[in-house]
């Protein structure tokens, strides 16, 4: 009996400092999402305080540089008169994506050009609560197909960059510059779902384009035969 008593005694003094003793905290994800507004905020507060420059910009943003640029071109070339200059801007990326570039990258003139930092401020002070609020409705899910569309996503978007670029029909730039930014902002917040939707909205409009292109020169021919 007093072996047995000895035993429990052993065993419990063993026992007894694993099971109180405090768990260790698993050390946090890298890979953990981080959603669109969080970083912009942070890219606000962190922003020097009279210029910045292309490079620091790419350095700060990293992977989330791809979706950012192409959602902010895009909101450009909605409006007439920059919309070729934006299209043609948006291209840049989406040729990097096709090659696999883990970030945009601009030439070193460019990136090492000081910007001021109130006009950045003042648009990122405007784009947080539109985010935050689409957020709500926009959020991860299927990230895999986020990761592994990277070129096709890059290629849809040359597509639509050109109609914006040289489809001489007025107004044409809006429509394919609204799908580069609900592609872009899918991409962005990693939303498979919404990218799945962005996508085939994208391949219906390249339809609508080219059966448009090919009616004016189908027309333009049938002019000239009159002619």
């Amino acid at each position: 009996m007093r072996t047995s008593m000895t035993f429990v005694v052993i065993l419990s003094s063993w026992l007894l400092p694993a099971l109180t003793a405090p768990k260790p905290i698993p050390p946090p994800d890298a890979k953990a999402f981080i959603p669109a507004s969080v970083v912009l905020q942070r890219l606000h507060d962190e922003a020097p305080a009279d210029s910045f420059t292309l490079g620091w910009l790419m350095g700060s943003l990293r992977e989330r540089s791809f979706g950012i640029i192409m959602l902010l071109l895009a909101l450009v070339a909605i409006a007439p008169g920059v919309a070729p200059v934006a299209g043609l801007l948006l291209m840049v990326p989406a040729f990097q994506m096709i090659a696999g570039q883990p970030a945009p990258v601009f030439p070193r003139r460019i990136a090492a050009r000081p910007l001021p930092t109130r006009r950045l401020a003042a648009s990122l002070r405007r784009a947080v609560p539109v985010l935050r609020y689409l957020e709500t409705m926009i959020h991860p899910r299927w990230p895999t197909l986020v990761e592994r569309t990277k070129r096709l996503v890059g290629g849809v978007v040359v597509m639509l960059s050109s109609i914006v670029v040289f489809v001489p029909i007025p107004l044409t730039n809006v429509i394919p510059a609204l799908a580069i930014a609900l592609i872009s902002l899918a991409y962005l917040e990693e939303d498979g779902i919404l990218l799945s939707i962005a996508l085939l909205a994208a391949v219906i409009v390249l339809a609508v384009a080219f059966v448009a292109v090919w009616g004016m020169v189908r027309g333009a021919q049938w002019i000239g035969g009159l002619l």
